[in-house]
């Protein structure tokens, strides 16, 4: 597909950082961006630890209508080269191209609420738990649930 490109710490191209003006439209751009900025990291550090091109990484995190999704090992090391699970990041590919995942949309839309993107992460890395620590999260949540409601402030 494309030709890797040479691996480096610094920031060898003027576009290696998103810029701040432009605003991601899809998930997967949101995804990318949000994990760039969130870590400090560059488009060429994402593409160091994941082992694609940055090249690679920068279309994906500028390309505004995805025809199709990644192909399953770019999604891989994209996932490993923003330390998230897979599942995040095959879901915002498939939501990028139109597919989804869930049959009913979420009852707050709201795409720039950062609790969204946390809910996103926890369903998705919901997946990647033994059964084990799925019941250890469950029991936590339910915890969390059933616990007082906090004094108001007056």
């Amino acid at each position: 597909m494309m030709a890797h490109a040479a691996a480096g710490g610094g920031d060898r191209h003027p576009e290696d950082r998103p810029a701040d003006a432009a605003q991601p439209v899809n998930p997967l751009q949101r995804l990318i961006a949000g994990r760039l900025q969130e870590r400090g990291w560059s488009y060429g550090e994402v593409a160091r630890r994941s082992g694609l091109a940055r090249s690679t990484v920068y279309t994906l995190a500028t390309t505004r209508n995805l025809v199709r999704p990644p192909r399953p090992a770019t999604i891989n090391g994209l996932a490993k080269g923003l330390d998230v699970p897979v599942s995040a990041v095959r879901t915002a590919a498939a939501d990028s191209t139109g597919m989804h995942y869930y049959d009913e949309p979420p009852a707050d839309p709201r795409q720039d609420d950062p609790g969204d993107q946390e809910r996103e992460l926890l369903i998705a890395s919901i997946d990647e738990l033994s059964a084990e620590d799925r019941r250890h999260v469950a029991a936590l949540v339910e915890s969390l649930r059933n616990r007082p409601a906090p004094p108001a402030d007056r």
